[in-house]
Parts: structure tokens; C-alpha cells; sequence
């Protein structure tokens, strides 16, 4: 075990440590398909590259927040703290046995063994972040051979960068030869109309391809609240007309996670409670809310299971 300890990056709000428990019930089976685990740092260290130093968040810590929320099963992200190096991940993947699925990130020199391994361990797909805040973009042809490799695999590729962005990256996601998925409504600016040109972009290139979407992070895209504190009924308002826009147009691909442990907020800690009772107001209906949280996420991660 490392004995190295690490310095929280100044300003770091920790995750909300009593999420309320949710008015809105979960239906049986629902899958938070996007969150992370941090280390902790003593028994999985965090990367040298790393821009950011977090406070731990461990696979103990997640699966009490699974239990409180009434999540049947998690796709554990894997966090850019961590880098390449995908044990934390792993090691929270296969202590859920079939309960969770994880999304490794990997280098294009990874070895067949290495991806193998991580298929085994439950490994469903790798994370490409664009967020230069965040990492290192790698060249694209890079990314590619990385996209390449995973094919035999049946694994998809995640996708994180900033709406503006768009424009410039989607040829380059079109000529991707397996299917993507993308975080949090691919960032849009929420000033804007969902209307509006740039969100009409992004709903154009989800419906021309192979590509799914979380309907995630509004505390992430929120300016004008108001926060999910306080047992706030209505929070993130201005964010929610593109949630259900999205989800009422293909409500066969679209999935929801917690984002937890809610890396970089810099504004407030969200009651990730509240963030449930969030779900209903962009999945409308019975229906809706099942694929969202159970049909979706159970054809991407676990294809041919009953949840």
C-alpha cells in the first residue's frame, strides 16, 4: 500500500456527505450511468499528470450513496485524476460483482492482454476528454487507433468536450468506428435557446449517428439555479428544457448518472437527493423514466440481462 499523501487542490469542495433521500422513487433496476470513484489516495494514488488532487471518494462511499438513492447498479467513469492507470476503477467495478460496469481510459500503446483484462474486470467502453482544463488532449490520430483497438471489444467511446466545440470535432467523432457516448448533453450554453443554433447542431449530429446521451450534470451546466440545497423542489431550471428536449427526442438513447463524487464544482456541493427528484422533470412520463434509468443503460452495459 502507498504511503504518499496528497494535498487537496485549493478551493476543492468535498461531495455532500447527507444526501437527503429522494421523493422520487427510482424505478426497480435503475442504473446511475455516470459516476467516479477518488482513490483513496493511500491505496490507489492519483497520476503525477494529474491537473487536479481531489479529497477521496472511495467504492465504499459510492455504494452507501447507491443504497440511499435507491440505484440498483453503477458505470463507474473513470476519473482524470487517476489517468491511465485504471485500478481504482476496476478494483470498484468488481467489488460490485454484476452491479456495476466500468469506462477505463487507455493509451493507444495499451496491450491486447491489458484490454482483455479489463473486459473481464467489466469494462464496457474508454473516455476520450476534449476539457483542456482537465487533460492533455492526445491527437486525434491517437484516438483513433485507440477507438480501433476496443472494436473487437463491442466497447463504445465517451465523449467530453464543450458545445462550442462541436463544430470543429464531429467529423472526427463520425469517422469513429464504434458508437459514442456523450457526457452531459455535450455541454451546452444554457443562456441559449435549445432552439438555437448550437443545440440544433448537437441534436442533429445525435440523430445522423450512432451516439447516446447523458442527460446529466445540471448543477455542471446550471448559471442560474437555483442549487439542488436546502430540499430546493425545483433546482437547475434553466437547464431543464434541454434535458427533456433530448429525451423526448431519442428516448431510446439517452441515460442519467449522478456525476458523483462531482469532481471540480467550484460553486456549491449538490444534495445528490435532490438531483434524483431532478429526473421526473426531464423524463416526464412513466415510460420515459424507465428507459432513461433501466432499458437504456441495461442494452449499452449489460446486453441480454433483465435488470
Amino acid at each position: 500500500m502507498s504511503t504518499t499523501t496528497f494535498t487537496k487542490s485549493p478551493g476543492w469542495l468535498d461531495w455532500y456527505s447527507n444526501p437527503s433521500k429522494p421523493r422520487f422513487q427510482l424505478p426497480a433496476g435503475a442504473v446511475d450511468a455516470h459516476c467516479h470513484v477518488f482513490g483513496p489516495g493511500s491505496e490507489f494514488p492519483f497520476a503525477p499528470e494529474r491537473k487536479y488532487t481531489p479529497c477521496d471518494a472511495g467504492k465504499e462511499q459510492l455504494f452507501a450513496l447507491r443504497d440511499q438513492l435507491g440505484v440498483s447498479r453503477n458505470v463507474i467513469v473513470q476519473a482524470t485524476c487517476h489517468g491511465a492507470d485504471n485500478r481504482a476503477m476496476v478494483d470498484a467495478v468488481q467489488a460490485a460483482g454484476n452491479g456495476a460496469r466500468g469506462v477505463a481510459t487507455v493509451r493507444p500503446d495499451v496491450a491486447d492482454a491489458e484490454l482483455r483484462r479489463l473486459d473481464d474486470a467489466g469494462v464496457r467502453g474508454v473516455r476520450f476528454n476534449f476539457l483542456k482544463r482537465l487533460v492533455n488532449s492526445a491527437p486525434k490520430e491517437e484516438l483513433a487507433e485507440i477507438a480501433r483497438r476496443i472494436t473487437p471489444f463491442g466497447w463504445h467511446v465517451v465523449v467530453y468536450f464543450e458545445g462550442t466545440e462541436l463544430e470543429e470535432l464531429q467529423g472526427f467523432f463520425r469517422s469513429l468506428p464504434v458508437p459514442l457516448v456523450v457526457d452531459h448533453m455535450g455541454r451546452p450554453d444554457v443562456t441559449k435557446p435549445p432552439s438555437g443554433p448550437e443545440f440544433s447542431r448537437f441534436l442533429h449530429f445525435v440523430e445522423q449517428n450512432d451516439v447516446w446521451v447523458k442527460v446529466s450534470c445540471p448543477e455542471r451546466l446550471s448559471i442560474s439555479g437555483p442549487p439542488a440545497l436546502d430540499g430546493e423542489p425545483a433546482p437547475y431550471g434553466d437547464v431543464v428544457a434541454f434535458g427533456r428536449t433530448v429525451v423526448e427526442e431519442f428516448p431510446d438513447r439517452v441515460l442519467w448518472g449522478t456525476d458523483w463524487p462531482h469532481p471540480n464544482l467550484t460553486d456549491h456541493m449538490p444534495d445528490d437527493g435532490l438531483l434524483v427528484d431532478y429526473i421526473p422533470r426531464v423524463a416526464s412520463t412513466p415510460e420515459l423514466q424507465h428507459k432513461l434509468l433501466v432499458d437504456n443503460p441495461m442494452r449499452l452495459y449489460w446486453p441480454g440481462e433483465e435488470a
